[in-house]
């Protein structure tokens, strides 16, 4: 009798449920499909705004993915990074350096294979040669979103001033010094990262080859060096350039530096202030021996990525979000070309019937484009190469060692810690 009336309770329990329950029933099945996937990037206050923007339009489009969003800005993300891909806790999803291919996915292991995810990717977006940037040892581990290169940005105002041309050729930063110095002004300037591959630019130009030959080996040699190591004393005791360790961004504003050297991706933020004042800011053509034939010691790379995580256990929602965040239109909108000028074809063609593909960033972008630039190694970005080189640099500056010296323990220590 017992086991009767349970059995007749549990089913007028299932016969209430159907009859008043099926609201509820719908939310239940709903919130147990939705899936929780994360998503990692840095940036400015800028960024992080329509970033998360755009996510809330992404989560509106599909309510059954649910993204939990890590941002900050640069300064100390690259160490916290550094964590969460030792640990194993990255994001589902995330914005990378190009450098970051190399350092942790040489065997091509250190990401998810996207081709994995062209259900939901569309990879047909991109060209052969932009996927070549995100593959490691065969395996397509990221996608860049933008191109980026070292660019010449000049301000005109203040050369019109000293009724100079804009610069073309190493002698013309010179030239221009002689006149600007009595003012406290240099004709060019750049960071650390920025004057490496300057330098490296001029050193390759001189001594007809790459710094980096063909099998990833270090290519320069001790008189490479000692060249490269002098020059750049020259440009500082010239008042070409400031040292390295000087450089301040804000003198760009105060136009106590007529031009800089900086990314294709960095040209509004280190000059927007200085066009809303009204001063013609233009990307020069990228500094050159005089009577070149061509142009050499110029590199290109993405200007950032994004890449899957190989331990996600959602890969089709990944995949979702981050076609989303390359191609689509709502994305394209949010972004503009904050980040460069995409390389998507469907966010592009977005942009330009938007009418958004212009200023300075997008004149220096298509300058780039116009050309053939050997792909960056991504050593040459490593915090520490750069670190070495100037310590080098100031050991001969400040005459703690002979040029021949300096010289040779940078060699030394680049052989045996980076090739």
């Amino acid at each position: 009798m017992k086991k009767i009336k349970r059995i007749i309770a549990v089913l007028s329990c299932a016969a209430v449920m159907a009859l008043t329950g099926c609201a509820d029933e719908s939310k239940v099945t709903t919130q147990h499909r939705q899936v929780n996937i994360s998503f990692s990037w840095w940036g400015n206050d800028a960024r992080n705004k329509y970033t998360l923007a755009a996510i809330e339009k992404f989560e509106q489009m599909h309510p059954e993915i649910k993204v939990e969003c890590n941002y900050s800005e640069w300064s100390g993300y690259e160490k916290r990074n550094d964590v969460w891909m030792i640990s194993d806790t990255e994001s589902d999803v995330m914005q990378i350096n190009y450098a970051w291919l190399s350092k942790y996915s040489e065997d091509g292991r250190g990401y998810y294979n996207i081709r994995e995810l062209t259900d939901y990717v569309d990879l047909s977006n991109f060209t052969d040669e932009q996927l070549k940037y995100g593959i490691k040892n065969g395996v397509l581990n990221a996608l860049p979103i933008a191109m980026n290169t070292e660019t010449v940005y000049i301000n005109k105002s203040i050369y019109d001033k000293y009724n100079l041309s804009i610069p073309q050729t190493w002698d013309d930063l010179f030239a221009a010094a002689e006149v600007m110095k009595g003012d406290g002004i240099y004709p060019i300037s750049a960071s650390s990262k920025s004057m490496l591959l300057y330098l490296i630019a001029y050193t390759e130009q001189v001594q007809g080859k790459q710094i980096i030959n063909d099998a990833g080996e270090l290519n320069f040699n001790d008189e490479d060096f000692a060249l490269m190591i002098e020059f750049y004393k020259k440009l500082i005791d010239e008042k070409v350039a400031p040292q390295v360790e000087f450089y301040e961004r804000i003198k760009l504003d105060n136009e106590e530096y007529a031009g800089s050297v900086a990314w294709v991706s960095d040209a509004k933020s280190y000059f927007g202030d200085a066009i809303t004042k009204g001063r013609e800011i233009v990307p020069a053509d990228y500094t050159n021996v005089p009577n070149a034939n061509s142009l050499t010691g110029w590199y290109a790379k993405p200007a950032t990525m994004y890449a899957v995580s190989k331990n996600t256990i959602h890969a089709k929602e990944a995949g979702i979000l981050l076609d989303y965040l390359l191609n689509s239109k709502e994305m394209a909108e949010y972004q503009g070309i904050e980040k460069g000028i995409p390389l998507s074809k469907s966010a592009r063609d977005t942009l330009d019937k938007s009418g958004m593909l212009e200023g300075i960033q997008f004149e220096a972008s298509q300058k780039m484009e116009g050309c053939n630039f050997a792909q960056l190694a991504p050593v040459l970005e490593n915090g520490s190469f750069i670190d070495d080189f100037f310590a080098a640099c100031n050991d001969y500056i400040y005459e703690k060692a002979t040029l021949e010296e300096a010289t040779k323990s940078l060699v030394s220590k680049l052989s045996k810690n980076y090739f």
